[in-house]
């Protein structure tokens, strides 16, 4: 008898549960899907290709895909063939979720099995699960895997369908995506508001007072209460007319006033302060949680949180839920009950409530895997840095949403006084005293905006009437703020907030968005380009109902419904592509209304408080006013730029005339550009090809360079000669000087070799290894990290010139944001490099 066949989506997974399984079962991995959409028309046969086009989707007739192995997966697909040849029967142990149930069917559709096929579900690898998964194995839920389908289709549609326009209106490379485009937009708008804010002055004052030396703040002037910074408009103005806005001179006078004035306690107020613990994790809140606290990106929580549930130590990753099933809430109560004591633990479990509104995933909250719960410390010899935090974090957040509420008591004082003038001020202070800790012993929230009120901070035992003296009156000024960027956690809690997307997508969201170059991180701050703009502008001005927050919302609610039977795909997609009775579909939208969009329109961005306009334009945004225009630089946030900062880029000069080239008459000028200054040629009117240009040198600059320096840099590259029947040329790259023949290069040692380098010395540098070319010189490999299931070849991470890289020899693909050199596994490596298989192809 032949052996059962198990097929899951990652090498880490297969070899934890092959650990489980025993001898009379075959584990193997599809890693990750086996076939998709096509990328590109040429992938379709040509029988095919008038029927699926370039969407990869028969429109026509019930949005039929085409679905092609990845170029990647074909050695992965043979082999998984050769396995189920000599099977009795397939288990399929993919992810119990859509994109799971989507990845069996695949298999299935790929494989065509002659043996039975069963489907294995489980949201946590362990002994028991997969024991218990082996005795309730189901067949595939055709409703899920509609639902993913339907997504995938939606989504091609999309992108396909808008990414056109942006290249034809914005500029070439641009995508348009369901989730992205709406993402971009929260951002955007983010901006906008932050670019119209202006920022209003107010002034307070900061008292000392004892006994017990504490501090409060002026909060009242003759009954009126004092402007604070939430009591501004985004246009500076005071939002209440009745408020006190105090500049610096009425403060320090009122200081001066209240010199030898008598303070006393004007109310002192208690009230019981309870505080209940967060629900567990799900997957938003672990990623919002995982950026405040470990500093970890999206992408990168979720890496880590998949080798931890691939390696059996938490439950599944993605999900909405915030429930615990009946031995996970044992487990988490008798550990809070022998590490805190039972006054910890409340005398009946805590369930939490549907966290999101139209949350769609069947698994338990995200926590340790198990019955019983292994502590942090148990395992800090097994997991590397990354995984132990990551685990701590969901432990600690587990245990704690078992444990008792915090308690205590909070107390407001207010300070009343009487100035040699008459004036009556009011100070304020409040306090919070944590009587009981609760699960506060275990674990504690992180917060995006920290407030006072979350800080314990005692304050004296004080009655009405009582005396105090004051230590100090200290007059400060403030300024309101714009409202704050979105980070990465804010972000997603906006989108889930709206119902927008889902938890196995959030991570690739942001990856998109900054990936593509619509936004950019300013240390954890997420900034949208001009290109974002004009992006947006687009969007909202011709295609607003596709960036509808609501609209976007509720195609979410209708991939559920499809999942659940209640709609169906083919009608779905209908209506959305072609359109019904209450609107055009989006077919129509982006091919009836493309000569109304005026390109110039969309990409004008006007700068508040100037008559200048940001333009965005082929060769990126500029500031134009009049015949004046200036290059802006790659790096400035739109929010930066101010009417002052307008002024001064408008009035650099935009170019500098070095003179005539003697050869060709052209006239040579100096420019800055968005990546720094360089120098062109200014070719005529009618003139063909584009104009010999060149970066300035590291010891140049605008100001001094002169026409012989400028014609030696257009004239870069310059051939050095001839070597074993190979042109050689010393070029001026991203990284520095380098000499090139053929496909191998060698790097100068100053740029003045440019110019100097002979063809003896170029054949010396090739002559050596490029090992031994100093600092850019290759290294050996930095660590060697076992054979790719794919090629069968032995896969190597090395440092190269763009930063480190695996590879197997034949595929180089660089690290991601979040993989780092010492935490790179094994299968993240392979992943990686089936990617760039598939995008090479």
């Amino acid at each position: 008898m032949g052996k059962r066949l198990v097929i899951v989506e990652s090498p880490a997974k297969a070899r934890t549960i092959a650990g489980y399984l025993g001898r009379d079962f075959a584990v193997e991995s599809s890693i990750g899907h086996v076939r998709d959409l096509p990328n590109r028309a040429s992938e379709v046969p040509d029988a095919e290709r008038k029927r699926f086009g370039a969407l990869g989707v028969d429109v026509d007739q019930g949005f039929e895909p085409y679905y092609v192995v990845d170029p990647g997966k074909k050695k992965v697909v043979t082999e998984l063939k050769k396995k189920l040849a000599d099977a009795e029967e397939l288990l399929l142990a993919t992810d119990e979720d859509r994109e799971g149930e989507a990845i069996a069917w695949h298999l299935v559709e790929v494989l065509k099995p002659k043996v039975p096929v069963r489907r294995m579900v489980f949201h946590e690898i362990t002994p028991q699960a997969i024991t218990r998964a082996l005795a309730e194995t189901r067949g595939i839920d055709q409703r899920l895997v509609d639902a993913q389908e339907t997504r995938r289709i939606l989504d091609r549609l999309y992108g396909y369908e808008v990414s056109p326009v942006l290249w034809k209106k914005v500029t070439r490379g641009l995508s348009a995506g369901r989730v992205q485009s709406v993402a971009t937009r929260l951002v955007v708008q983010r901006e906008r508001e932050r670019m119209a804010f202006v920022s209003a002055a107010y002034w307070d004052v900061l008292a000392s007072f004892d006994p017990g030396s504490f501090e409060a703040r002026l909060v009242a002037v003759d009954g009126r209460r004092v402007a604070q910074g939430r009591d501004f408009a985004p246009d500076g103005t005071v939002r209440d007319e009745d408020l006190v806005r105090l500049d610096e001179t009425a403060a320090r006078r009122l200081v001066s006033t209240l010199g030898d004035a008598k303070f006393h306690v004007a109310s002192a107020d208690e009230k019981p302060y309870r505080r209940r613990p967060a629900a567990p994790f799900r997957t938003a809140t672990l990623q919002q949680e995982a950026s405040r606290k470990l500093r970890f990106t999206a992408q990168t929580t979720m890496r880590v949180a998949q080798r931890l549930y691939e390696s059996g130590y938490i439950t599944y990753m993605r999900t909405d839920s915030t429930t615990l099933s009946e031995s996970a809430l044992d487990a988490a109560r008798s550990q809070a009950r022998s590490l805190f004591g039972a006054e910890f633990v409340p005398a009946k479990p805590r369930q939490y409530g549907r966290a999101v509104a139209n949350a769609q995933e069947a698994h338990e909250a995200i926590r340790p895997a198990g019955d019983t719960f292994r502590t942090p410390d148990e395992l800090r010899g097994e997991l590397g840095r990354d995984e132990h935090a990551l685990y701590d974090l969901v432990w600690r957040r587990t245990i704690a949403s078992q444990m008792e509420d915090a308690q205590g008591k909070t107390v407001s004082l207010r300070i009343g006084a009487s100035a040699r003038d008459d004036t009556r001020a009011e100070f304020a202070a409040s306090g919070t005293v944590i009587s009981f800790r609760g699960f506060l012993a275990a674990y504690e929230p992180g917060r995006d905006e920290p407030s006072d009120d979350d800080e314990e901070r005692r304050l004296p035992q004080l009655s009405v009437g009582q005396a105090v003296d004051a230590l100090s009156l200290e007059p400060e000024g403030h300024a309101t703020t714009p409202p704050p960027r979105f980070t990465e956690p804010t972000l997603v809690k906006a989108l889930e907030d709206r119902g927008i997307g889902r938890p196995s997508t959030y991570a690739a969201i942001l990856s998109t968005i900054l990936d593509r170059g619509y936004v950019f991180k300013k240390g954890t701050a997420l900034v949208p380009t001009f290109v974002a703009f004009a992006v947006v502008n687009l969007l909202e001005q011709h295609f607003g109902q596709l960036v509808d927050f609501d609209f976007t919302a509720r195609m979410e609610d209708d991939l559920d419904r499809i999942a659940s039977g209640d709609e169906e795909r083919v009608d779905w997609l209908r209506r959305f592509y072609f359109g019904a009775g209450d609107g055009p579909g989006l077919h129509h939208l982006v091919t009836d209304h493309l000569d109304e969009i005026d390109a110039r329109a969309v990409n004008s961005i006007p700068v508040p408080g100037s008559d200048a306009v940001i333009r965005v334009g082929r060769y990126g945004p500029y500031l134009e006013r009049g015949e004046q225009r200036a290059s802006l630089p790659a790096d400035l946030a739109p929010d930066e730029l101010s009417p002052e900062k307008v002024e001064e880029l408008l009035a650099r000069p935009e170019s500098r005339s070095l003179g005539e080239d003697p050869e060709s008459g052209n006239e040579i000028v100096v420019r800055s550009g968005r990546y720094g200054p360089y120098v062109t040629e200014v070719l005529p009117e009618d003139a063909e090809g584009k104009p010999r240009t060149g970066s300035l040198l590291s010891s140049m600059s605008p100001e001094t360079v002169t026409l012989e320096d400028a014609l030696r840099l257009v004239s870069l590259p310059r051939v050095v000669g001839v070597l074993d029947g190979e042109e050689v040329t010393a070029q001026n790259g991203r990284y520095g000087p380098y000499v090139k023949r053929g496909s191998e290069s060698r790097s100068l040692e100053s740029e003045d070799q440019l110019f100097s380098v002979t063809l003896e010395e170029a054949r010396a540098l090739f002559a050596e290894p490029p090992k031994r070319r100093g600092r850019r010189a290759a290294r050996g490999p930095l660590r060697e990290l076992g054979t790719d299931p794919a090629t069968e070849r032995p896969i190597v991470l090395r440092e190269g010139r763009f930063g480190p890289y695996v590879t197997d020899g034949e595929t180089n693909a660089s690290l991601r944001k979040g993989d780092t050199i010492e935490g790179i596994s094994p299968e993240r490596a392979a992943e990686l490099l089936a990617e760039k298989r598939a995008k090479s192809a």
